[in-house]
């Protein structure tokens, strides 16, 4: 019998407005740590390759998926029932391997990260019942873009924990204190609805890539360069699950020679061949591929929404 894998890449793309306005309470994270009244740091663990974070909303206490490949805050329709608080009009969420008709929306007035608040959200409502069934765990939502681009995000796989700093509408940092880690190197990136679009080349050959921390592995868009696919080398086939629990086959291996700049390179990835005509039509871009946890854990790097450039930090001289 192949592997069995959930892979998770949230499109999503919004095609009407109109959202409920009940407020459904704040959403506090217990075990942030805050270091300025701009800056608070939240610790995470790793199930399978996935951030989760943990959080209150409503009386419950559950996880939530750190996602820079969604586009709003989803709560799971599994916990959070539909009711007249909820609406259904036309909305569509687009996948790498499918499409999700009609969420549910609901508004958010208020999220709160321990003292520092974040108001007026929307939010979609989407059965993820069955990730929790996949990873064993009590899954509240997942938190994307819309969350997280009014922050400088440090996403550090070495200390396993993220560090939220508020920005201005041009990136600055409201918290003028300084990282102490050393920042070694910085690569410009370009928007794409809530996209991050990176560009990056295996042995000259420029490819563009979008950066998600809920992407479990790298995938490689099957219809890419000759080129690019002879460093492609396949060892096995896996099920791919995609967000409504829709079942493919893909194929699994190594990607060799990728690189970012002079300073950033990466140890060969685990990548899946697969397809991405339907993601690129749904952004109207053109990816070659997705770069997720394989990405981060070989470089702690800093997200800038606002200035779109990430950072990369340097590791400890110690780390093994």
């Amino acid at each position: 019998m192949r592997n069995l894998i959930t892979l998770f890449f949230f499109a999503i793309i919004a095609y009407s407005h109109g959202f409920s306005k009940i407020n459904p309470g704040p959403i506090t994270f217990p075990k942030a740590e805050i270091l300025s009244d701009h800056t608070t740091r939240i610790p995470f663990k790793l199930i399978d390759n996935l951030i989760i974070i943990e959080a209150e909303l409503l009386d419950q206490k559950g996880n939530f998926i750190i996602d820079t490949g969604s586009e709003t805050l989803i709560l799971n329709k599994a916990h959070f029932k539909a009711n007249k608080s909820f609406s259904s009009k036309s909305k569509e969420t687009s996948g790498v391997i499918d499409i999700i008709d009609n969420p549910l929306e609901k508004r958010l007035r208020e999220f709160i990260i321990k003292d520092i608040t974040i108001e007026d959200k929307y939010s979609d409502v989407i059965d993820l019942s069955h990730i929790e069934t996949s990873k064993k765990i009590h899954l509240l939502g997942i938190i994307g873009y819309d969350i997280l681009k009014d922050y400088e995000v440090f996403i550090d796989m070495y200390l396993n924990q993220i560090t939220l700093s508020r920005v201005n509408s041009e990136g600055k940092k409201l918290d003028s204190r300084p990282y102490l880690e050393k920042i070694i190197d910085t690569v410009h990136f370009k928007l794409r609805k809530h996209t991050i679009v990176i560009e990056a080349s295996i042995d000259d050959q420029v490819l563009k890539f979008g950066l998600d921390t809920a992407a479990e592995y790298n995938q490689l868009n099957k219809r890419t360069s000759k080129k690019v696919l002879k460093y492609f080398f396949p060892s096995n086939r896996l099920m791919l699950i995609g967000a409504s629990g829709r079942q493919i086959e893909v194929m699994a291996g190594k990607l060799y020679r990728v690189k970012l700049s002079d300073k950033i390179y990466f140890a060969p990835m685990t990548t899946l061949l697969t397809n991405l005509n339907q993601m690129n039509e749904a952004f109207g871009t053109s990816l070659d591929g997705i770069l997720g946890y394989e990405f981060f854990r070989q470089q702690r790097t800093i997200i800038n929404y606002k200035k779109e450039k990430l950072y990369f930090v340097e590791f400890p001289l110690n780390k093994q």
